[in-house]
C-alpha cells in the first residue's frame, strides 16, 4: 500500500489509538500525539488523515459530553464563536502553506514554543498566576492563528488551549470552547482540501482511514470515561503534557526535513 509496510501500519495504529485516548480525556490534542504519524507519512497524506480522524474523534466526544457543551445561542461572545470566526480566516492560509510552501521552519518554531510553554506551565510554582484578559477580538485573533497552524499541522487547538491556560479557564468551559472549535476547523479544512486538491484523498488515504477508524472511536470513548474523574488541576496538567508532546512531535518532523535540526539530532545521537 504505497510502500507502507505492515510494521509501519501497526505503528500508525498504535499512535492513533494513543491519540484518541488522550483526546477523549482532554477534549483536544488528537493531532498532538498524532503528529508522530508525520514521521511515517508525508504531510500531504498524513495531515488530511489526521484531520479526518480528529473530526470523527470530536463527534464521539461531543456526543458523550453534551452536558459540558453550551447552547449555540450562548456561543457569542464568550463561547467558541469568536474563535471559529477567526479560524475561518486562518485555515485557507494554513492549507496554502501545506500545499506550496516549506513548513519545516514553521514546525520548528511552533514546536519549540509548545515545548517551552508546556514545560514552564508544568514546572512553575503552584501559586504563580499571570491572568490574561481579552474580549471577542482577542479570541478571534487566537482562533485565526489556530486556523493557520491547523491548516498545515492538523492541530488547530494548540493556540486556543494556550490562551485558555493563560486565562485560567475551568476545564468544563475550556472543553466547551475547544471541542466545537477543533471540529469546525477540521471539517472546514477537509472540505477545502477536497475542493482544491481532490487527488489528496486517494486510495491510500481511504485504506488507512478504514484501518484506523475502528481503533480510534473506541479509544475515544475510553478517554471520555477517564475525563469524568479528572479535577481541574489534573486536567490542566494533562493539557500541558499534550502540548509538550505535540511540540516534540513537530520538532521531530522538522528534524526530518530541516537540515540544521537533522544534523543537531544526529550529533546528539538521537
Amino acid at each position: 500500500m504505497a510502500g507502507l509496510t505492515p510494521l509501519t501500519i501497526a505503528l500508525l495504529v498504535a499512535i492513533l489509538a494513543a491519540s484518541a485516548l488522550m483526546s477523549g480525556l482532554s477534549g483536544f490534542g488528537f493531532s498532538a500525539i498524532g503528529a508522530f504519524c508525520l514521521i511515517l507519512l508525508p504531510p500531504k497524506l498524513g495531515v488530511p488523515l489526521l484531520m479526518t480522524l480528529s473530526a470523527a474523534n470530536q463527534i464521539m466526544s461531543l456526543g458523550q459530553l453534551k452536558a459540558d457543551m453550551q447552547p449555540i445561542r450562548h456561543w457569542w461572545p464568550d463561547g467558541p464563536a469568536p474563535y471559529l470566526l477567526g479560524g475561518l480566516v486562518g485555515v485557507p492560509v494554513g492549507l496554502a502553506i501545506l500545499g506550496s510552501l516549506p513548513t519545516a521552519d514553521l514546525m520548528l518554531v511552533f514546536g519549540a514554543f509548545l515545548v517551552i510553554y508546556a514545560g514552564y506551565s508544568l514546572l512553575r510554582p503552584h501559586g504563580a498566576r499571570a491572568a490574561v484578559h481579552g474580549g471577542w477580538i482577542a479570541s478571534s485573533l487566537v482562533g485565526m492563528s489556530g486556523g493557520v497552524i491547523g491548516g498545515f499541522t492538523a492541530f488547530p487547538g494548540a493556540a486556543v488551549v494556550v490562551w485558555n491556560g493563560l486565562r485560567h479557564v475551568p476545564k468544563r468551559e475550556a472543553r466547551a470552547i475547544v471541542q466545537p472549535y477543533i471540529f469546525g476547523l477540521q471539517v472546514l479544512s477537509i472540505v477545502l482540501l477536497a475542493l482544491q486538491r481532490p487527488e489528496t484523498f486517494g486510495r491510500t488515504y481511504w485504506l488507512l482511514l478504514a484501518i484506523t477508524i475502528p481503533v480510534v472511536l473506541p479509544c475515544t470513548l475510553l478517554g471520555v470515561r477517564l475525563y469524568n474523574s479528572l479535577s481541574d488541576v489534573n486536567f490542566r496538567r494533562v493539557t500541558f503534557i499534550l502540548l509538550g508532546i505535540s511540540g516534540l512531535g513537530l520538532l521531530i518532523k522538522a528534524a526530518d526535513t530541516y537540515p540544521a535540526v537533522e544534523h543537531a539530532v544526529k550529533m546528539a545521537g538521537l
